[in-house]
Formats: structure tokens, sequence, C-alpha cells
């Protein structure tokens, strides 16, 4: 049975100190097999951690299985496997044919592709009887949400201009009016602008039956449903935009990608409410396999005065507080601030105390340097990094209703009559926040800061606060 001889191979493999001291292995992998025999949906949760030490016990029975499995991961954890986990396992003779690409293998085995590549796949009707596999559930909407993403940009108009000159000058009619709407406005906060239906509706009519378009302009004609929405991201400055179209429910527009064939999910998110469904899963096996990665306590400092973000007075506090936080600090202060004028301008301000200590999301920074940078800059560089001393959390990750994909994706709750900030914008702030965190889980002498007066003044503040346990808070700031 495939999950007795999983169990045992991984257990001599720990014995001959392989892997690492992650205490779920055996439970993993014994889940895992199951799975594969099965042709289960199944979804393992995981505590966030900074290098997924679970994937040895992932990996163990897909090698050991006879059955066509398809492994999802993005390039970085591609990259990873190969010269890591795989290698390890090769190294005790356990092989198996390995493919990669989106051809087809020629006998079954191990196809490892990325998300995008998956989509391409499906689409094309070659994923056959192949069971999947995601190590980054926690990322995976977002990921296939990207392959799916269909951009027109400058050159695609005018390709399609070449390719159906019947239609030419029609298009620089319309381009030209989209241009003037988008581009004769002030430039905002933010690159991309919002695109409605109506904005959109003459050149879909325009396309509506023309055969032998080229791509992308094909998969743009498919993609008009209420499921997926558009915007512009402007270049002012070059007076260019493209369009950009993706989809909000990413495993919805792939139709039937999970029917019939089984899926196994780990990763580091909850698994709360519609969740599960987002996913794609249906009543799937759901075993949670968290294990505190800290002993003890987090110190954190969390201040009940700080303003909110929406108030004049918070980036002066946000500067204060980031001052004495700063001051004597021995290791790498990390803070964390997603709007991009504030970052700037904090960056800008500690840079004329701290001097050449200061960097805005650099790699190479000083033993006691500190980083202004933003999540999605952290979550993909922390590993890069040493632990750091101390986490700035100046503000939440809570996605802001100006991106307009956060936007559209809330307003289709909104026509739902559901809650929409806690069934959505909180528990993917929640789990950022567990993710960001898992490199100061790592070092037992780190403390945490939280400056978005939000985690006190708000009711649903008592949510993350439980997400962070355990903590031991702070009432004063003692330089380490």
């Amino acid at each position: 049975m495939l999950e007795a001889q999983a169990h045992l191979r991984l257990k001599q493999l720990l014995k001959q100190g392989g892997g690492s001291s992650w205490p779920h292995h055996l439970t993993l992998t014994r889940l895992v097999a199951r799975s594969l025999r099965r042709g289960d949906h199944s979804l393992f949760p995981v505590s966030a951690t900074v290098d997924r030490p679970w994937l040895l016990g992932l990996l163990l029975p897909v090698l050991m299985a006879n059955h066509p499995v398809l492994l999802v991961a993005s390039e970085a954890l591609q990259r990873r496997l190969l010269q890591r986990e795989l290698m390890l396992l090769a190294e005790v003779g356990l092989r198996r044919p390995l493919w990669q690409g989106i051809n087809p293998p020629h006998e079954p085995g191990l196809w490892m592709v990325s998300p995008a590549e998956l989509v391409q796949i499906w689409r094309s009707g070659n994923l056959g009887e192949y069971q999947l596999v995601c190590a980054e559930a926690e990322e995976l909407e977002e990921l296939l949400r990207q392959g799916q993403a269909i951009r027109l940009t400058p050159k695609d108009w005018d390709q399609l201009g070449r390719a159906k000159p019947e239609l030419a000058q029609t298009l620089l009619v319309l381009h030209e009016r989209l241009s003037r709407q988008l581009l004769n406005r002030p430039i905002g906060r933010s690159p991309s602008v919002a695109i409605a239906a109506e904005q959109e509706a003459p050149l879909r009519l325009l396309l509506q039956g023309v055969e032998g378009l080229p791509e992308p302009w094909q998969h743009w004609c498919k993609s008009h449903s209420q499921q997926w929405t558009s915007w512009a991201i402007t270049e002012p400055q070059l007076l260019q935009w493209s369009l950009e179209r993706q989809p909000l429910k990413p495993l919805e527009s792939l139709n039937g990608l999970l029917l019939q064939r089984g899926a196994i999910l780990v990763g580091s998110l909850m698994p709360h409410g519609k969740r599960l469904q987002d996913l794609g899963l249906r009543e799937p096996v759901l075993v949670p396999l968290h294990t505190p990665e800290r002993q003890t306590a987090i110190p954190l400092y969390a201040p009940r005065l700080q303003a909110l973000p929406n108030s004049p007075l918070f980036p002066e506090q946000l500067l204060s507080q980031c001052r004495r936080l700063v001051l004597g600090q021995t290791g790498l202060s990390v803070v964390l601030v997603d709007d991009n004028p504030l970052r700037q301008w904090l960056t800008s301000a500690l840079a004329a105390e701290f001097g050449r200590r200061v960097d805005h999301e650099q790699t190479a920074p000083e033993s006691n340097g500190v980083i202004c940078c933003s999540w999605s800059w952290w979550l993909a560089h922390h590993q890069q990094l040493p632990a750091p001393g101390q986490l700035i959390v100046g503000l939440l990750p809570i996605a802001s209703l100006e991106d307009p994909l956060t936007a559209a994706r809330v307003n289709d709750l909104r026509q739902q009559g559901r809650d929409w900030f806690r069934e959505l914008l909180l528990p993917e702030a929640i789990e950022k926040l567990q993710r960001g965190l898992a490199p100061l889980r790592v070092r037992e002498a780190g403390r945490l800061a939280m400056l978005d007066g939000r985690l006190r003044g708000r009711g649903w503040g008592q949510r993350v606060l439980e997400a962070l346990e355990p903590f031991e808070p702070l009432e004063r700031l003692l330089p380490f």
C-alpha cells in the first residue's frame, strides 16, 4: 500500500538526517499518499514558514506513486525543488521521469509546470488524467489569475490593424477615444484605472463575429462576462496605456479543471466559509497541520493612541514611532507600508535622520539597516535577507478599493449581499500578515511593532491580534 511504503521510506530518510525537524512529515506523507491513491480533493493548511520545510513529505509519495501527477509551482519554487528536494530524494534512489513545459509527457511521470502553463495545458485539452498537486495553496488563486491575465498593449493594436486592414481606421478612432478618457485625467496614486463595460462595448461590438483574430484578441473576446474585470495601466509620461483583463474567480473561469480529477493543496491559508468553494474544492479532505514555529511569545508593540491611516496626523505619528523603534536597534529593521506615496515620503524622512542605513526595497542592507518596502516585495524577497531584528507594520496589508481588481471583487460580493470586508479583505490581510511574520518567528529575539491605528480602533482588530498569538505586549519601548 502506497501509504505504508511512503511512511516507511520517509522514516528511514529522516533517521539518516535528511530533511528538517518539521513534526508533521510522516502525517503529511501518509495523507498525500492516501489522496493520490483515492483521487480525492485534499487541503492541508500548514503554518506560515520561511522555507516550506514540509516539501519533502509532500514530494516523496508523489515520486513513489504510479499515478500521473502534475505539480503546479511558481518559477521560484520550481528552482528550489530542482536544486534541493528533488536532488536529495534522487540521492537516496527516489527518481521519477520529470517533465517541464506545456508539451504533454511521452510517458506518465511527474509533470512540473507554472500556473500560466497550467492554463495553456487546460485550454489545449492536454491535461488528461493527471492529478494536481500544489504546494502554494495560499497563492494559487492569485497565480492562476495572473496566468489567465490578458493584456492588450499598443503593439497588439498595431498587429490587429495589420491583420484586419478593413478595421484599421475604426480601431484608430476607438483607440484615440479611449486614450483621451484615460490620459486626460489628473495623475493619481495608482497607474491603474478601472474600465467600465460601456467603455469597452464599442470595441467588442466591432470585433464580434470577426474570424481569424490574432492573439491575445481571441481570448479577450471570449472573456466577456461578469466574472471578468478590466482596467487600464497608464503611462502618462509616454502617453501610452495597456488594457488588462483578469477573472474575479480564476478557478471558476477554468470550468471543469478539478472535476473528476484528484487535487492536493498544501499551504498557509485559512480555509473558512466560501474559501473552499473559491478554490474549486468540493467536500475536500481537510486536515490542518499547524505548528507553532516559535515557542516564546513575540514582543508586540501596538500603541493604543495611534492615529487612523486616514487621519492627517497619521504620517507624522508613523514617522515619530519609526524613529523611536529604529533608534538603538542593532539588527535589521523592516518597515512595511503598501501606500506608495506614504512609503516614499517615510523612506526619505528616515534617511534624513539615519543616513545610509535606510534603503527602499533593497536586498543588500547594512547589518543595522532599515528597509522600507511594500508587503508584496517583502513576501517575494525576504528569503534573500537576514532574519529581521524587528518588523514595523506601518499599514496592515488590507487591499485598497482604489485597486480596480479589488473593487470589482468587492462589488461582486456586495451584489450577493455578503459581508465583503470580513469574508474577503480581512481574511486575505490576515493570511498575508502571517506569511510576512514568518521570518520573525524564526528569530527568538525579534520584535513586532503594529502602528496601524485600526488595530486598536476597530472591532475587527481583535481578529488580527488573535492571529498574532502567542505575543507579549510591550507597553514601553526599550532599546535592544
